[in-house]
């Protein structure tokens, strides 16, 4: 099918809602605390000083406090910011009275991630009441029901981009609308970059196409925007930016993974070895719990100087078991070329499929094995915290902690 050379804006009402819980895990700990409202709060991976912030709160962001700082950056700019380490329990205790809430509008409640939500109202009775309306009335009851400081931000729109950028518009507790109405006097007020999946970088290839504003970027025929993507993307942004759908495509999992930031710097491969198999037992449960088997193991390692090292194996026979991941992954981990201090350690097992058939080996009890691991499994499941490790997991209750991803809900819920 041939490209379209003119596209009009979509001139159907709003459809689409995105709701996003601000400063989701700080704002969820002031929710818990009452102590620490109206003040900075950041929740980092840990309260050390080179500890990463991954969520500061509203207040702290006011003063300059972002995501990515070291927490000694972000006591600089604010010698009382108070640092507190994740509780993923917390947060997905939230994360799950909200979808309770959202699922009573429509059936159709996407999580993009923890602290985001988006609704499609499509065909739904709800729509009849406009969706204004209730976007105050889910506004109402999640601090009734949830939380009485919980804050969110709606956006509306007739497809999922602009609903997505209408609640970024006013944050935190916005509602706002993108549509045929308005959508031209927002462009004008919005830069490149405040456009999700914009970043620097697409900024300066759009600026190289003659693309400076978003206004610009509107009124871009194909031929230009091919110029500056070279890809499929300049018809997707073509699309997108005149509130047309084409972002409601789940592509599924790719890979499954856990990085753990070292409090201290380790060298040798048998120093590393229980930190690398805890990571690997959280990965094989997340894939497991999926139903998926991999093809392929990495392993990357972040060095104190920032020199980068990282190597993949793709296998001949899927792999699901932690234990077989787990060697495979030691392997590798043993031809590092370098025996330099690791300040991070990663683990991912990509090229996957569907575990529709076992693997039977020809010197191993392959049946019973699998049975096994199912056993921990849902011992594990059910009572958390790995009750069942392997033995070289002794000692590192405080390594890798249970963390939750901003991107992604699989298998963490």
């Amino acid at each position: 099918m041939g490209l379209p050379i003119k596209l009009d804006f979509n001139s159907s009402p709003s459809t689409v809602m995105h709701i996003d819980l601000n400063s989701c895990f700080a704002t969820i700990e002031q929710q818990a605390n009452p102590l620490l409202r109206d003040k900075p709060v950041a929740v980092a991976a840990y309260d050390t000083p080179n500890g990463c912030i991954v969520a500061p709160s509203v207040q702290a962001k006011k003063l300059g406090i972002k995501v990515g700082m070291q927490v000694k950056e972000g006591r600089l700019l604010c010698p009382d910011l108070i640092v507190l380490t994740p509780d993923p329990d917390k947060y997905r205790s939230v994360h799950t009275a909200l979808k309770k809430i959202l699922s009573v509008y429509t059936p159709v409640v996407v999580p993009k991630s923890i602290d985001e939500f988006v609704l499609d109202f499509a065909g739904t009775p709800a729509l009849k009441r406009g969706l204004l309306t209730i976007g105050l009335e889910i506004k109402d009851r999640i601090k009734k029901e949830v939380g009485d400081y919980l804050t969110v931000s709606v956006g509306l729109g007739p497809n999922r981009f602009l609903a997505k950028t209408a609640s970024n518009l006013h944050k935190p507790d916005g509602l706002d609308e993108i549509d045929k109405d308005n959508f031209l006097k927002i462009y004008e007020s919005l830069t490149l970059t405040d456009l999700t999946g914009i970043a620097r970088q697409n900024a300066t290839r759009l600026n190289m196409a003659g693309i400076y504003t978003v206004l610009d970027f509107y009124h871009a025929d194909l031929r230009t925007l091919r110029s500056a993507f070279r890809s499929i993307f300049d018809y997707y942004w073509f699309v997108r930016l005149r509130g047309w759908e084409v972002d409601d495509v789940d592509w599924g999992v790719k890979s499954y993974g856990h990085s753990y930031s070292l409090p201290k710097f380790l060298v040798k491969p048998e120093e590393l070895a229980p930190i690398l198999s805890k990571l690997v037992e959280k990965v094989g449960f997340r894939m497991r719990s999926s139903n998926h088997q991999a093809k392929g193991i990495h392993l990357g390692l972040l060095f104190k100087d920032h020199e980068y090292w990282h190597q993949g194996i793709s296998l001949d026979q899927s792999v699901s078991l932690s234990q077989d991941i787990y060697r495979i992954a030691y392997r590798l981990l043993s031809h590092s070329p370098y025996r330099l201090p690791v300040r991070n350690l990663a683990v991912s097992c990509f090229n996957l499929s569907e575990r529709n058939n076992l693997q039977l080996g020809l010197f191993e009890d392959s049946l019973k094995k699998e049975s096994l691991v199912r056993a921990i499994d849902d011992i594990n499941d059910r009572w958390g915290n790995f009750v069942i490790t392997p033995a070289i997991m002794a000692n590192t209750e405080n390594a890798v902690q249970d963390r939750i991803s901003f991107g992604n809900v699989r298998g963490i819920l």
